[in-house]
């Protein structure tokens, strides 16, 4: 089974991925490991950390087909996590492949950018965060972008009959329904 995790920035998707190999000891990939190799591996691709996130996933859209097809007749148990995925692609994946696929996106769209702010701020990795290290300014104005994202992936879930999980007022109760949604009937 492929448990595909995807949504905005900083909604939770990297926890659940952590969670479910912590749990269920189901390996994940981050798409963002992939596109930073195309940011800095080949430039020329046009994959950089600079786009919007539907952006990055229409660039990368073949390369993830042909590497889920790959892992799906590999018949691994794996978590793929990241915003690169769009609700379009994965709803098509979900069809065609309802046994072997289970999707998630997540988002947030009723929170007030300050607080999330906050929230980032206390609940940062540190050192090795890439938003956490930036001015307050910037953090507010990714925030910013990230809630009108969000509202586009709810509406575009909505449209295709995914399911998404909103991480604005109880975080750790969504992380923990969606993770339940993707491997809770697990042994």
């Amino acid at each position: 089974m492929l448990f595909l995790v995807s949504g905005t920035s900083r909604s939770g998707k990297t926890l659940i991925a952590r969670k479910i190999l912590a749990d269920k000891r189901i390996p994940y990939l981050s798409l963002d490991w992939l596109m930073m190799g195309f940011n800095d591996g080949i430039p020329e691709y046009g994959i950089h950390h600079l786009l919007w996130p539907n952006e990055i996933a229409e660039k990368m859209e073949s390369f993830l087909l042909g590497m889920i097809g790959s892992m799906l007749v590999d018949g691994m148990d794996y978590v793929i996590e990241g915003e690169a995925m769009l609700p379009r692609l994965v709803a098509d994946l979900v069809e065609k492949h309802p046994d072997k696929i289970k999707a998630i996106f997540l988002g947030y769209t009723e929170i007030d950018a300050k607080d999330k702010v906050a929230l980032v701020k206390k609940h940062g990795d540190g050192e090795s965060d890439w938003l956490t290290n930036k001015s307050d300014e910037y953090i507010r104005d990714h925030i910013g972008n990230m809630i009108a994202y969000s509202k586009m992936i709810k509406d575009e879930c909505r449209k295709h009959g995914l399911t998404y999980f909103d991480t604005s007022e109880d975080f750790s109760g969504a992380i923990e329904a969606a993770t339940d949604f993707l491997v809770g009937d697990l042994n």
